[in-house]
């Protein structure tokens, strides 16, 4: 993912992780996978998260951005999102993820803008839009997280 240290919280987060004994920054990263294609969450809070990936190295045969890479960023940044409503006693653990392909990208940095669509007690849905260097809209995502007590497994 990159570093890190470069993703923006609030302070109200910053806050309620303080004494959660978690590195928030580590937590809330898209782990071995988005460091391998370059991954990185610039800003999040449980009303918007914002995350950026480069095509280059994510690609398919033909070229083009690949869908999955699209999925990852788009369930990276839902997940962020659906664990900062939970709070630290909730852990976020996805069971829907639905990706609408709009536009084919061959370059750049593609940027994606996750937002609530439902916070509930024990689900949250985010939408995210995806969008290329010319800010057109690439892919169109949906993720549902069920929220789970955090000292049991998934």
């Amino acid at each position: 993912m990159g570093e890190q240290s470069q993703t923006t919280f609030p302070q109200q987060v910053l806050d309620e992780w303080a004494g959660s004994g978690h590195d928030l920054r580590a937590l809330f990263s898209a782990g071995h996978l988005g460091n391998r294609m370059g991954l990185q969450v610039r800003e999040a809070s449980p009303d918007r998260v914002v995350g950026t990936l480069p095509v280059e190295g994510n690609t398919q045969p033909y070229g083009l951005l690949h869908g999955g890479a699209s999925a990852v960023l788009a369930e990276t940044l839902g997940s962020v999102g659906a664990m900062l409503h939970g709070g630290p006693g909730k852990i976020a653990v996805g069971v829907d993820l639905n990706c609408t392909h709009h536009r084919g990208v061959r370059s750049g940095l593609i940027t994606a803008v996750a937002t609530p669509v439902h916070r509930g007690r024990t689900t949250a849905t985010y939408e995210i839009v995806i969008t290329d260097d010319q800010d057109k809209r690439v892919c169109t995502a949906r993720l549902t997280c069920a929220l789970r007590p955090a000292d049991t497994t998934a």
